[in-house]
């Protein structure tokens, strides 16, 4: 994987005429010739720069390269990618230049930048959210005699969730579809009916669920234990939180009685459930695809590391003549029928799911190298390493070795 990238998207690493060892030595991929990987790449060039490669493979959903950005610089000068293929972004910029910081720490001078993406944020008015890839990188240069700097590796790992519980007078149970496709064992596979979709379910020991940023999260809210074929189940409002708690904030809306949250840019979609579902009671039943989405602080918009769960306030509607207990949405309107005289108290219940939460947005490694032989020298600095700490959502990681850095998610 690290190293299909096509033609005519590669990027040339290394002299023209380096050999397919030099290649390796630099951690890039040689095929004729050599070619930065599918990942993110630091050299510290011997002519005193920094020399900074993305790919946008390197989260998913795929990284915006528009979206990335230098530190604000101070001294001037242009500090954006000097260069870029459909696949990568590359940036070249003196030690000294686009608001890279400099330190002392015993006989070493440490250079230091960050190079860190834009994205969308949902606001609402009790929480805000994102589903775009966060992607943030921190890189260092450590210049001293003829030695070079090593540093150890860390990786911070999410504690683990919280249990759920939501009790209800109602028997009403909110589970998540692994979305199999049946016998297929695909994920998202084209063509798949909702039945097949829905035919498979996260078990205890599955959870928390991990899902990347936009993956579909398919809920199903259900009638436990009743064969009365004239039940209906309506979801009034479905939301989410960062808790297992349903009244915690900050809080989503995925459902405003029962129809899509309309503010939401990527609205979750109903899946109806009829006589072609093959369930014994349809009406017993509610389906709906949320994607996957990180909760983010409402001042600064930096994203939680935290898990996400998911809540229904549900009732049971007996039809009669004059109400047959419908659930309609069309276009900005949002409406639905209320029976009267049918609902009572204690046929609500609040349901909801146990953990869900963003894995890993970086699925490639990201790697780090010093390019500077030990006898050049720059100004009065001898040799270089480079040390690369990334984060992206609940990752960081700070690793490196003296002739080159490979970090491993």
């Amino acid at each position: 994987m690290r190293c299909q990238v096509s033609d005519f998207a590669r990027v040339p690493c290394g002299d023209p005429d380096i050999s397919g060892a030099g290649c390796e030595a630099l951690h890039c991929c040689f095929d004729q010739q050599c070619y930065y990987a599918n990942e993110v790449t630091v050299h510290c060039l011997q002519d005193g720069q920094f020399m900074v490669v993305v790919s946008r493979a390197a989260t998913f959903p795929l990284l915006d390269l528009g979206s990335v950005n230098m530190l604000e610089s101070h001294s001037g000068g242009y500090c954006g990618p000097v260069s870029a293929s459909p696949a990568f972004a590359v940036f070249q910029f003196p030690v000294s230049a686009c608001g890279t910081t400099v330190k002392v720490e015993g006989d070493y001078v440490v250079y230091e930048n960050r190079i860190s993406s834009t994205y969308e944020v949902g606001v609402g008015a009790l929480g805000s959210i994102t589903r775009d890839s966060v992607f943030e990188l921190d890189f260092q240069c450590s210049y001293y005699g003829s030695e070079v700097v090593s540093l150890v590796a860390e990786v911070n790992t999410v504690p683990p969730p919280l249990p759920v519980a939501a009790p209800g007078p109602l028997d009403v149970e909110l589970r998540l579809a692994s979305g199999q496709c049946g016998a297929k064992g695909e994920k998202g596979v084209e063509g798949c009916s909702d039945a097949e979709v829905y035919s498979d379910y996260y078990r205890d020991a599955d959870y928390p669920v991990t899902k990347v940023l936009r993956d579909p999260v398919y809920v199903e809210v259900r009638i436990l234990d009743k064969t009365d074929p004239h039940l209906v189940l309506l979801l009034e409002d479905c939301w989410a939180t960062s808790t297992s708690s349903p009244l915690s904030l900050p809080q989503w809306s995925l459902l405003v009685d029962g129809c899509p949250y309309r503010d939401d840019r990527y609205q979750t979609s109903l899946v109806p459930v009829d006589g072609s579902s093959g369930l014994p009671f349809p009406t017993h039943y509610k389906r709906f695809i949320v994607q996957m989405f990180t909760f983010v602080d409402p001042a600064s918009y930096v994203p939680l590391k935290e898990m996400v769960y998911i809540h229904c306030s549900t009732q049971v509607c007996h039809p009669t003549a004059s109400d047959r207990c419908d659930q309609q949405c069309s276009g900005r309107k949002q409406r639905r029928s209320v029976p009267v005289g049918k609902r009572s108290i204690d046929e609500k219940a609040v349901v909801s799911s146990k953990a869900v939460m963003v894995t890993n947005t970086e699925p490639s490694g990201q790697s780090l190298h010093s390019a500077v032989p030990w006898s050049v020298s720059y100004g009065l600095l001898g040799g270089a390493a480079c040390v690369l700490l990334v984060s992206s959502l609940a990752l960081a990681i700070s690793f490196m070795k003296q002739s080159h850095v490979q970090v491993k998610v």
